[in-house]
């Protein structure tokens, strides 16, 4: 996301950040802020429309038409909610919900079961899993039983393709070494560990702690069952965060050897997410404290070897996702960037959204109603979106844009032949919104290295919806 054309100096007494520049930097910095940066929410863009644009019933009415409608031979991904935690961080925008015993959990994932049977039958015969991910909430609170019982019915219910993957986030304050254990026997071949920050004035902030060495404890269980990679999550931009303390987190992170490194913006959004009033906002940093942040993070992964992926993703050269970036073939869905080049991705448990060409369904957000649908016999989608030319067309470009930096219409063209025109008309649109910020030749734009932090809201310049600032998170 951000190129070597900003410098930081960090008073680590004072423990403050001063953004300085030679020559021209200071000017790219001012143009930043003159573009919105600092001061304008935009959606993140893992889909296209975004969530809040879903209708009450588009999802409801076509889910089971477009299960049917995935091709014999075909193959597909999985994921599985389970929306359940022993400790409710406040930072989480998430839809989860707090339990003292895994009674409700165990329930819950019957239910689960339930719907993938329901699911799968309205589905051809021959479709393979390709990725498999659990997600949540914790989806490591299971029991090993439970977990191995879930696990043994999803495999029964698809065949592995040839690539495939199989990936859980992992909260190391909530996984036990059975667990662990089981998933990699089970064929669990990725994990995605949360650590957000280690500093503990941060943690106690956000109402996460957890020490370094239980994250460390979990990584040697992980590789030691033969777990080969191995994410991890942080985040800028929380309460009280410093550009030393973030310094400090990095290398206690790059010690534990991740192969990949998602770097996500905090996004306070209280209005959305009740238990974020739990933060102070006071201690937030402003906007340009967040993009110091956001770069010094990138200088320091990349200065260790990681390359950058996207706008807030690092992997080692010779990871899928570095090789799918250098090919061309990077995603972007509701997981962040993926190497998954399936056209359908299935949600199952409360909230989860599915995508397939014809668009998004999303299940019944609140649990109890989840509940309800699937104990009916009925499938959970209860709105979503159904996707015209034009929604295909701009979802593309924005993808390919918050991918690769870059739009040419010749090959959008190519992929949806009957919309050169609106291909064209939308490339204009934005070059012209923004002409200090592409390189442009006829047909073609490439967002200048110093102006990829603002490719989110040269995304939102392609957007055809409009909605209330506050319904998204910062630019940065």
């Amino acid at each position: 996301m951000f190129s070597n054309d900003f410098f930081f100096i960090v008073d680590v007494d004072q423990s403050k950040v001063s953004l300085t520049t030679y020559d021209n930097r200071m000017n790219n910095l001012k143009q930043l802020r003159r573009s919105g940066l600092f001061d304008t929410n935009v959606p993140r863009y893992t889909s296209y429309p975004p969530a809040n644009h879903f209708g009450a019933q588009d999802g409801r009415t076509h889910q089971s038409e477009w299960l049917s409608a995935v091709p014999d031979g075909s193959t597909v991904s999985l994921y599985i909610h389970i929306p359940f935690c022993k400790r409710l961080c406040w930072f989480c925008a998430c839809r989860t919900q707090g339990t003292k015993s895994l009674r409700p959990v165990d329930a819950y994932v019957e239910n689960l079961l339930e719907e993938l049977r329901l699911v799968r039958s309205k589905m051809r015969p021959n479709i393979a899993l390709t990725r498999l991910h659990l997600g949540g909430g914790t989806p490591t609170i299971l029991s090993p039983q439970t977990m191995q019982r879930l696990l043994t019915r999803i495999f029964d219910a698809f065949d592995k393709a040839d690539d495939f993957e199989f990936s859980v986030e992992i909260d190391p304050t909530e996984a036990s070494d059975a667990l662990l254990n089981m998933l990699a026997a089970n064929g669990m071949n990725r994990a995605s560990i949360g650590v957000q920050d280690f500093a503990p004035m941060v943690q106690e902030a956000i109402g996460r702690p957890q020490t370094f060495e239980q994250t460390a404890h979990v990584v040697n269980v992980l590789r030691g069952a033969g777990v080969k990679s191995l994410n991890m999550d942080l985040l800028y931009g929380l309460p009280h965060q410093t550009l030393p303390g973030l310094s400090d987190t990095l290398q206690q992170v790059l010690s534990l050897q991740p192969d990949r490194l998602a770097l996500y913006g905090y996004a306070h959004v209280p209005w959305m997410s009740k238990r974020q009033v739990m933060i102070d906002a006071d201690a937030l940093p402003d906007g340009e404290t967040r993009f110091a942040l956001a770069a010094l993070a990138h200088e320091v992964l990349v200065a260790d070897g990681f390359e950058a992926i996207g706008i807030d993703h690092f992997a080692r050269p010779g990871d899928t996702l570095a090789i799918a970036q250098s090919k061309g073939t990077l995603r972007r869905n509701f997981q962040g960037y993926t190497d998954d080049t399936s056209e359908v991705l299935i949600g199952l448990g409360a909230s989860s959204i599915s995508k397939f060409p014809q668009g998004y369904s999303q299940n019944a957000a609140a649990t109890s109603a989840y509940v309800k649908h699937v104990l009916n016999g009925e499938l959970a989608g209860m709105r979503g979106y159904k996707m015209t030319l034009q929604d295909s067309v701009t979802a593309r470009m924005i993808e390919t844009l918050m991918c690769q930096f870059t739009l040419d219409a010749d090959a959008l063209a190519t992929q949806f032949p009957a919309a050169d025109d609106l291909i064209r008309a939308k490339m204009k649109t934005i070059a012209d919104r923004f002409p200090d910020h592409f390189d442009a030749t006829p047909g073609r734009l490439i967002v200048k290295n110093a102006s990829r932090p603002l490719v989110r809201i040269f995304a939102h310049g392609l957007d055809a919806f409009e909605s209330p600032d506050k319904r998204h998170s910062s630019a940065i």
